[in-house]
């Protein structure tokens, strides 16, 4: 049962803790605004990582990890961006995608803010890690644990890192 570590929006900042937290995932995968190749070769180092750029990523994260990801994985048909919204008020560059080919579990970053919400009309999970960096509007850092068995997510942690 393959174990993933799931966050977003680490502006450069990626929190020391996050080693002994993610040490039993199998890889880490990363919804963008990464801020810096340095924070994503710090990840990479650690675990393999799945990772998307996001609006602030400048040139040298654009070249290594692309706009989207779209993978199966332990049998489960998963889609990474970073702009991306949330069930019923999805981004409309993904809306049209998500509704001709959606997949099972869609993850997206960008708002800062932890979501998790199934979305019925298109059958899919959502996920939202909310913010692991020192950036942005929110109050609480969080990042978001979790496990595919057979293709369906079981138990998913939520990990608060303390405030921002």
């Amino acid at each position: 049962m393959p174990q993933i570590g799931l966050l977003s929006d680490t502006h450069g900042f990626f929190d020391p803790r996050l080693k002994e937290l993610f040490a039993s995932c199998d890889e880490i995968w990363h919804a963008g605004d990464i801020g810096n190749i340095e924070t994503a070769d710090t990840i990479a180092a650690f675990k393999p990582l799945r990772a998307v750029y996001g609006n602030i990523d400048g040139h040298e994260i654009k070249i290594v990890y692309p706009l989207n990801q779209r993978f199966n994985y332990a049998g489960m048909n998963v889609w990474i961006t970073h702009i991306g919204g949330y069930p019923g008020h999805y981004d409309p560059k993904v809306s049209n995608l998500l509704r001709l080919n959606p997949p099972e579990l869609f993850i997206s970053g960008h708002s800062h803010i932890l979501k998790v919400i199934p979305d019925k009309k298109y059958g899919l999970l959502h996920i939202n890690p909310g913010a692991a960096g020192k950036s942005g509007l929110h109050l609480v850092r969080t990042v978001v644990r979790f496990v595919i068995e057979e293709g369906r997510i079981k138990d998913l942690e939520v990990i608060e890192l303390g405030s921002r």
